[in-house]
């Protein structure tokens, strides 16, 4: 068996691993860390495995730290995007575990700040709804973050005296995925317009 003759500090959280004397390679430090390696250490096959589950689990880490560096994205669509990666359900549950305990991922922050992003940029609440959803929010968050929301009669009837009444402003607030009661009731003066 191999022995671990020295751990070698490297940029950018890296260590280069020496083995019986001649370098062998270079890992992400926490895998070093996780595993148990140490210098006069052997490396067992039971230390080699652990070893590969911390480097796939890093790896799973760094990815999905990737695709939250643009914006918050729900648990479950991190959870698709390392599945489609060809990320095993190990590393995957392991590194979006880790995520979630440092503060990195949070659906219902996600839900919230995307809600109302929604709203502010003109959108009613089903569009809002079914937003999240495909975002893959739990539903009991979508609906906590839609009624944090002002209500929708409000934003609706705000955006009309925007962009003015007329023939398509039904339409228009429909397609925005505004309550049809709520439509009907702020445009029902225009009704007869065009």
């Amino acid at each position: 068996m191999r022995v671990v003759t020295a751990l070698r500090e490297r940029p950018r959280g890296r260590v280069e691993i020496e083995l019986d004397g001649e370098r062998w390679r270079l890992v992400p430090a926490d895998a070093v860390v996780r595993s148990g390696l140490a210098v006069g250490r052997t490396l067992d096959r039971e230390r080699a495995r652990a070893l590969g589950r911390e480097l796939r689990r890093s790896a799973a880490v760094a990815r999905a730290a990737r695709a939250l560096t643009y914006r918050d994205r729900s648990r479950a669509a991190l959870a698709d995007r390392l599945a489609a990666a060809g990320v095993g359900s190990e590393a995957r549950d392991s590194a979006l575990d880790s995520l979630e305990r440092a503060g990195f991922v949070d659906d219902r922050r996600v839900a919230v700040s995307r809600a109302r992003s929604l709203a502010d940029r003109g959108y009613g609440d089903a569009a809002i709804r079914f937003a999240l959803e495909q975002e893959r929010v739990d539903v009991g968050l979508v609906a906590d973050a839609v009624a944090l929301l002002e209500p929708e009669r409000e934003r609706a009837g705000r955006l009309l005296e925007r962009r003015g009444g007329g023939p398509g402003a039904a339409r228009w607030l429909a397609s925005r995925g505004f309550d049809a009661g709520t439509v009907d009731d702020l445009t029902a003066g225009f009704a007869g317009e065009g």
